[in-house]
């Protein structure tokens, strides 16, 4: 008998780990869960010095199935677990990602060690499930739902024990285990931070998943610092669009005192002062922005929240200015209340354009529109819908450069619960059957997979489509609306675009022009002030501006013509009326970031104290000790501002009221 088969005291079996070598580097104190995990192995029937322990790995046919099963997950953790790779790169360390099970999906990291590991099974494929091998990191962490390191003879089987490894369970939105992430090496070789780089990589697999899971839904990030936003420490909410709560991550559970059990029976206004529909009103108007959010509890965070995918906020393309310029004292038009018929008085040839689709609407002829990134397809495509006999049935985006490729065919077909692993329990309706009755929009389809569009196209011939997990057809009628910047054309002449798919698609193909092509951009440009600035300011365009607009060439089109406008309006000063080239963003060509009115004139201002007005109020006193400063830092703002430790913003509002008083 080995000093591995020595009694000690149990529960109900009386098997417990092996007795505690006395000074063992590579063996702690026998912990609860590795002693219940021994006794779980026994009942198992394994013995951990059994001859031909080492498992056999799945056949590469067999292994390409539990990938493609496990597709979500792979997708989303694939990034971070190449991101493991490169932390523990020199350390002799490997890097595995296993199913809900325990079977290895992939297995990455140093060769000399992944070497010694395939000897015993440790490789893409294998089971390391409890039932297979007894006490180790990854089967015992998939059995327990917990975090776990083995280390050494805390394996059950005598092969395992030159190994030390931490893993980690990785759940979805709904609580159930779907993966595990393991950090495997040399037991004499092991490192303490191991196990925190292990969950740090869950959890940021784990948040992954939540965005992908709610991609469709509202996101709101939070946390009572703003360096916490975009970290692993802020909560995340998934929101419906009239503000119910439908899924929360253990963060935001944990911050806002709230039970999982209440998911779905909660909305925004009862977690938070602040109502939701401003809110998600200023997530439109200024994506990615940080806001003070108060809680019903008193407590105080900054949050980000960002509109469901597919929402289109207003003016971020190609809609014409006189639509906004006649209604911006009756708020905002949205997307959806564009029409055809709104492009009449635009740029000559885009109303040209939209003449020619609104020919074909409610006609079963597809649309296929072209142009730059940034024109705005999106918003054509919405007044196109807009425009005919479905337009109060639902219009449905799907980018297709933006999902990732595992992933598209679920959310064009749908598909069963349990379908895969990560499958929600109730199934998903896909884009395609979401559209039904209305229109589907396929952004950038130039970008779509081969084999997908070989799926696709059957859909559009027989107007059936068949969810994944199921052979049962779902019939489907759908306007087809699709988007590119390529060239289609030539993308079928070499090979990367089905020829049968492009005719399917190209019923009638229009162009949308480029910005710098456009007739109107002083007409856009207004429109976009009346729609972004504050209700209570007015805002002028100086004839400067609209000079130097006029001579960019705009590469990010409406788009990029948005974002200048936008941090224009946030530069002027409380009490300025005018945009001037002052408030063009620095990287614009021709602006004058440094240039502030009154900065170039510093240095020939009297000493502090005695200015030439004789106002020696503290607040002339603050303007002309930015001044000065100004002076030394050349006029360059940001400099002065970092110096001083405020924003650029606040500099230009204390100049522009100076500047104004004199």
């Amino acid at each position: 008998m080995s000093n591995r088969d020595l009694p000690a005291e149990s529960d109900d079996d009386g098997v417990l780990p092996r007795e505690q070598p006395a000074a063992s580097a590579d063996r702690r104190e026998s912990t609860p869960l590795i002693e219940a995990s021994w006794r779980r192995s026994r009942r198992h029937g394994l013995e951990h010095d059994a001859p031909g322990a080492v498992p056999e790995a799945y056949c590469p046919e067999v292994l390409a199935q539990l990938r493609a099963r496990n597709a979500y997950l792979l997708t989303h953790a694939r990034g971070v677990v190449h991101n493991v790779v490169e932390q523990i790169s020199g350390s002799g360390s490997i890097a595995g990602l296993a199913d809900a099970s325990g079977v290895l999906l992939e297995c990455l990291g140093d060769a000399d060690f992944g070497a010694r590991a395939r000897d015993i099974g440790l490789d893409a494929g294998a089971d390391w499930s409890e039932a297979a091998r007894g006490t180790n990191a990854i089967g015992t962490a998939a059995t327990t739902r917990h975090a776990v390191e083995v280390t050494g003879r805390d394996h059950f089987l005598d092969c395992n024990t030159f190994l030390t490894c931490a893993a980690a369970p990785v759940f979805d939105a709904e609580g159930r285990i779907v993966g595990v992430l393991a950090i495997a090496g040399d037991a004499c070789n092991r490192q303490q931070h191991t196990p925190t780089l292990v969950d740090l990589a869950t959890q940021m697999i784990e948040k992954r998943l939540f965005e992908a899971d709610f991609v469709d839904s509202c996101l709101l990030a939070f946390h009572p610092a703003p360096a916490g936003l975009g970290t692993l420490q802020e909560g995340l909410l998934a929101l419906s669009a009239d503000g119910r709560v439908l899924g929360a991550n253990r963060r935001a559970l944990e911050m806002l005192a709230i039970d999982a059990g209440l998911l779905g029976r909660l909305d925004f206004d009862l977690l938070f002062v602040e109502p939701f529909d401003a809110c998600l009103a200023q997530a439109h108007s200024g994506p990615g922005a940080a806001r003070a959010l108060s809680s019903r509890h008193g407590k105080r965070y900054m949050c980000r929240m960002t509109p469901p995918r597919g929402s289109v906020e207003p003016f971020a393309g190609a809609l014409p200015a006189q639509l906004s310029r006649g209604q911006a004292g009756r708020g905002r038009p949205t997307a959806k209340s564009a029409t055809l018929a709104d492009y009449a008085d635009a740029d000559p040839a885009l109303a040209a354009t939209a003449e020619r689709a609104r020919r074909i609407v409610g006609k079963d002829i597809p649309l296929l529109i072209l142009g730059e990134s940034g024109v705005g397809k999106e918003h054509f495509a919405q007044a196109f819908h807009a425009s005919g006999p479905r337009r109060d049935k639902a219009f449905v985006a799907l980018n297709c450069a933006a999902m990732p490729e595992g992933l598209i065919e679920s959310e064009l077909f749908g598909y069963t619960g349990g379908a895969f692993t990560g499958a929600r329990r109730e199934g998903s309706r896909g884009r395609i059957q979401q559209a039904c009755g209305g229109t589907l929009f396929l952004d950038e389809i130039g970008d779509m997979a081969l084999g997908l569009q070989a799926r696709l196209l059957r859909v559009l011939q027989e107007r059936m489509v068949t969810p994944l997990g199921t052979a049962e057809p779902v019939a489907v009628d759908i306007s087809l609306v699709c988007a590119t910047h390529r060239d289609l054309p030539d993308a079928v002449r070499s090979g990367r675009f089905r020829q049968d798919l492009y005719f399917r698609i190209n019923g009638l193909t229009v162009t949308l022009p480029p910005l710098r092509e456009r007739r109107d951009l002083r007409e856009l440009v207004l429109a976009i002030v009346d729609a972004e600035r504050e209700p209570a300011r007015s805002a002028r365009v100086s004839e400067e501006v609209f000079g130097l607009l006029a001579d960019h060439d705009w590469p990010g089109n409406i788009r990029e013509l948005q974002n200048v406008v936008r941090v224009a309006l946030a530069l002027q000063g409380d009490d300025e009326a005018i945009i001037t080239v002052h408030h063009l963003p620095e990287d614009f060509p021709g602006a004058l970031p440094g240039a502030l009115p009154g900065a170039g004139a510093a240095t020939n201002r009297p000493p502090p104290g005695e200015d030439a007005d004789g106002d020696g109020s503290l607040a002339a006193v603050e303007r002309r000790a930015i001044e000065r400063l100004l002076s030394e830092f050349g006029g360059n703002v940001s400099a002065a501002a970092r110096h001083l430790g405020v924003s650029r913003n606040t500099l230009y509002r204390k100049l522009g009221r100076g500047s104004n008083r004199r």
